[in-house]
């Protein structure tokens, strides 16, 4: 259907990026929704041109602040409280429903299907399962829930001085009312602390369709090696940063592959488009090891507690950067 839309938000350049490459990875799995990008800061030119050949739709909002410090700081974040300029999603009522997605989102397996959930449909945060992310969520445009979701921010604010709190406690009875309106973890899974459950990674990341990359380490933060398809630097701990490994990988290689050409040759003046030095990155230590990742035993029960995991030899994530990969570009005809 025209009238139904993915949407997703940027407020600085280092989003944007994010954005093109969640608009990339959803036509690549072959979505057949529109797809929309709100703007909250003016991009150069170069930029602005690569967001017009990617989306459908480009919407210009006004900035939102919550301006909460004080709460921002529980969470250490204080950026986030720019958040609340998502809550112009719901004006978009030229569509009868829509998925809003950060962009800071992966998308690496069709998920149109959502749009057959209903408002508000979410996933559970994996710091409280009884609130939902917002980082993926159903919903319904409409002015009236708009204005009574600014009324409550007037009048209560937000408990985490972002939009999550907001919406949480909009939608407060989202926990026990309705069963169907909790996403599977599946179209929301946080990239960067699947390492607290490794087990569950291994035995379910194949079946993953959505990664969100929480917290501050983006991908666009790290270096990605085409020669050597590697990814180095960062500052995450290292049995954190061996689980995302192969989510930051295949992020690059969207953006590599499906982003980057979209740029012409940059002008003066323009937005530059990082490189990273082949030569500078290190062999990926998932490619060392026998065949099939029988280098040396599994890991024992009192290893994965301690993060002790054989990660080049049976514990290693080669299955699931297979099954990225192939999801990720079965629909594209430049890989």
């Amino acid at each position: 259907m025209t009238n139904e839309a993915f949407v997703t938000l940027v407020t600085n350049d280092s989003y944007a990026k994010g954005a093109l490459v969640w608009g990339q990875s959803l036509r690549n799995c072959g979505t057949t929704k529109k797809l929309v990008i709100m703007i909250g800061y003016k991009p150069e030119p170069p930029l602005q041109a690569v967001m017009e050949k990617t989306f459908d739709e480009l919407v210009y909002v006004s900035l939102m602040d919550s301006g909460d410090t004080t709460r921002l700081a529980l969470m250490a974040r204080p950026e986030l409280g720019v958040t609340f300029t998502k809550l112009q999603c719901w004006t978009l009522t030229h569509y009868t429903k829509c998925v809003f997605m950060d962009a800071d989102t992966l998308v690496v397996e069709n998920i149109d299907d959502l749009f057959e959930r209903e408002e508000f449909s979410a996933a559970p945060d994996v710091g409280w399962p009884d609130m939902f992310n917002t980082g993926v969520f159903v919903y319904k445009p409409s002015m009236e829930t708009y204005g009574k979701l600014l009324e409550l921010a007037k009048s209560e604010g937000s408990f985490d001085g972002g939009d999550q709190g907001l919406l949480n406690a909009y939608f407060s009875d989202w926990a026990f009312k309705d069963i169907t309106k909790r996403l599977p973890f599946i179209y929301n899974m946080a990239a960067n602390l699947t390492y607290s459950y490794l087990p569950a990674l291994l035995r379910f990341g194949t079946e993953v369709k959505v990664v969100h990359f929480l917290g501050q380490s983006k991908p666009w933060n790290f270096g990605y090696s085409a020669e050597s398809d590697n990814v180095y630097g960062g500052s995450m701990a290292d049995n954190m940063f061996q689980t995302t490994k192969p989510f930051i990988r295949t992020w690059w290689k969207v953006y590599n592959h499906n982003v980057e050409p979209l740029f012409e040759k940059k002008p003066e003046g323009s937005v530059d488009v990082p490189e990273y030095p082949k030569s500078s990155a290190p062999v990926s230590s998932e490619t060392n090891g026998s065949e099939g990742g029988k280098a040396s035993g599994a890991a024992t029960p009192d290893q994965w507690e301690r993060g002790d995991i054989n990660y080049t030899g049976s514990d290693r994530f080669h299955n699931i950067q297979r099954h990225l990969d192939a999801m990720i570009y079965k629909n594209a005809n430049d890989y």
